[in-house]
């Protein structure tokens, strides 16, 4: 895993391989950020990553500026190398909160400028992070929410869906 661009740009983790979370490919990764330069200016901007799996996206977040940047992530291992990772990059800028995401959405009255959401793609309750995201006033006024997921979901319907993009086998949809 590494980052794109950024303060941090080029550096490298390595994810243990008992992990169960895939990070977004770089691929992916480096094209929703270049959408997503239309959208936010990311120097300052508070940023929430759901569902942080590997920190692939917080890192990135934090990289180009974003801070604070909040991390929830219920697996243990999972959120003990998030802590890792950023350590290693020494930043202060990181909350992680390690629990479940929907009792965290329930329960938090933060607004941010950039919400991303990862969550496994065979998830249940996948469609519903949209209309809690959105409908718990979570999102600043001109701020962005992106949902990843996989190609069998289509969120063009929901009231404030802006754009969706496609790369690969990866899939996003945007929010304002």
């Amino acid at each position: 895993m590494r980052i794109i661009t950024g303060q941090y740009k080029g550096r490298h983790f390595d994810i243990p391989r008992t992990f169960k979370a895939r990070p977004t490919t770089d691929f992916a990764k480096e094209n929703i950020f270049n959408v997503l330069n239309g959208y936010i200016d990311f120097d300052g901007s508070a940023a929430l990553d759901l569902f942080a799996g590997t920190g692939s996206i917080s890192l990135e977040m934090l990289s180009r500026g974003c801070a604070p940047v909040v991390s929830v992530e219920a697996d243990r291992d999972h959120a003990a190398f998030i802590a890792q990772c950023m350590k290693k990059i020494g930043t202060t800028d990181n909350i992680l909160i390690r629990g479940d995401v929907f009792r965290f959405l329930k329960k938090c009255h933060e607004q941010s400028d950039f919400i991303f959401a990862d969550p496994p793609y065979a998830l249940e309750d996948l469609a519903t992070l949209p209309s809690l995201v959105l409908g718990n006033d979570l999102l600043k006024p001109d701020g962005i929410f992106v949902l990843e997921h996989g190609k069998t979901y289509d969120f063009s319907q929901e009231p404030r869906f802006i754009e969706h993009r496609s790369y690969g086998s990866v899939n996003f949809s945007l929010f304002r």
